[in-house]
């Protein structure tokens, strides 16, 4: 994988929060009902991940540390198989945290070697297959419905991981 630079990370985000800005005053211009709303939404969400951001990135300092490379590789590498996909997937539904603290520990998992198949697996479990997610969706929808979103939702995430393992391995080909 590529490794980026910090100035090229930098003008990423400098794009990103141009267009933002850019986006913010049009709606003010043309929506300015919803774009106080939208503000609002925007200033909330950005307290939240102001929040849990820092010891997201504490704890990925200490897993960096304290979990050795050659580990990740064992069980979560190439060669891991089906035991890393199931490993994966456990891992992905014990959170119950946001999506997006999931990218920086997807992340590194993939620089410590683990397999892009397992990640795949690892975050599409985070985003729909959360145990404390799974328990309210049977309080609310019943044990049928959730028995058979949570079945049909595995067998899509497993397709997709391993779709995506060969798709990524076959363009690194190229």
């Amino acid at each position: 994988m590529k490794q980026e630079s910090i100035a090229d990370n930098l003008k990423k985000l400098a794009i990103f929060l141009a267009l933002t800005a850019v986006i913010l005053i049009l709606m003010r211009y043309l929506f300015p009902e919803q774009s106080a709303l939208s503000l609002e939404v925007m200033r909330d969400y950005s307290m939240e991940v102001a929040l849990i951001f820092p010891p997201v990135l504490l704890l990925m300092g200490l897993a960096d540390v304290w979990i050795p490379e050659d580990m990740v590789k064992q069980y979560l590498g190439k060669t891991s198989g089906w035991r890393g996909i199931l490993l994966s997937l456990f891992l992905g539904t014990l959170p119950t945290g946001p999506l997006f603290i999931a990218f920086p520990i997807a992340s590194e998992m993939l620089k410590k070697g683990a397999r892009i198949a397992n990640v795949v697996v690892f975050l599409g479990a985070w985003a729909s297959l959360k145990m404390p997610q799974i328990g309210v969706e049977i309080q609310f929808l019943g044990l049928e419905f959730a028995f058979y979103r949570a079945g049909l939702t595995f067998i899509a995430v497993i397709c997709i991981a391993l779709i995506t393992d060969k798709m990524l391995k076959r363009s690194e080909k190229i």
